[in-house]
């Protein structure tokens, strides 16, 4: 799942943004649509979007909310504010072209995918029994997803997460369903 809507502050490292009201209201609201699905678990990345949004699914769904390991973000540090979307779309776009190069911040592709497929694996390793729910981040969550579902585009994929978003993925394969 990516987490939901966040308030942006140029002024702030994305890693620290906070979710916006909005973003809580959509927070309950796909809880809510979630019920049935019956999660064992919500287990977050640590930066603070996704530990708000994982907290107020667990609340609403009554299962228990934890951080794992290494399911941040790619590590974007140091990189400035983007004034428009189109800039920052255009910083994504070329991270995912060239994975073997830092091209945004100081994690290449090729690296935030190897350390989020293990720390998926983890989460799921601990957690074996029902359906896990991990919250993270669009990069991250689309090197993974493409990683193990070759045929989809990777920038179609990433443009098309909403803020919050859900997928689910079948095991072993991570199969992606929807």
């Amino acid at each position: 799942m990516r987490h939901s809507a966040v308030e942006m502050d140029p002024d702030t490292p994305s890693h620290l943004w906070r979710l916006s009201a909005e973003g809580r209201q959509r927070s309950l609201e796909l809880a809510l649509r979630l019920i049935p699905t019956n999660p064992g678990v919500v287990v977050t990345s640590r930066e603070s979007k996704a530990v708000e949004t994982g907290q107020i699914l667990a609340d609403a769904l009554a299962v228990g909310c934890e951080i794992g390991r290494d399911l941040h973000e790619h590590d974007r540090q140091g990189v400035a504010f983007f004034d428009t979307r189109e800039a920052f779309e255009a910083a994504v776009i070329d991270f995912f072209a060239h994975p073997h190069t830092l091209r945004l911040g100081r994690e290449t592709a090729e690296t935030a995918l190897a350390r989020f497929d293990a720390a998926v694996k983890q989460a799921l390793a601990t957690h074996p029994e029902g359906d896990l729910i991990i919250v993270a981040h669009g990069t991250v969550i689309t090197l993974f997803v493409c990683r193990y579902n070759p045929k989809v585009d990777p920038i179609l994929f990433w443009r098309s997460l909403e803020m919050p978003d859900r997928f689910t993925l079948s095991l072993p394969e991570y199969t992606l369903l929807d």
